[in-house]
């Protein structure tokens, strides 16, 4: 499998400079970096939800936390 060396990277580079200009580089990468922004406070947001959600269903069943032994003796008194 062929690497890469530095220098096919300084080429790579060069030609996309001519090809796009430095503007509209700045411009693309503002905009990828305001998606990955965008998607990482969705996922949060998300993750918050599901987190919300399982704590209101763990809340619907309720339970008497007394042991069997304490219930039954205060039902016979």
């Amino acid at each position: 499998m062929p690497t890469i060396s530095p220098g096919s990277l300084l080429l790579i580079l060069v030609i996309v400079l001519v090809i796009f200009g430095t503007k509209r580089l700045r411009s693309l990468g503002s905009d990828l970096g305001g998606a990955v922004k965008g998607f990482r406070s969705a996922m949060s947001e998300a993750e918050k939800e599901d987190s919300e959600k399982l704590e209101d269903a763990s809340g619907d069943a309720s339970f008497d936390s007394t042991p069997a032994q304490e219930s039954k003796s205060k039902k016979d008194a």
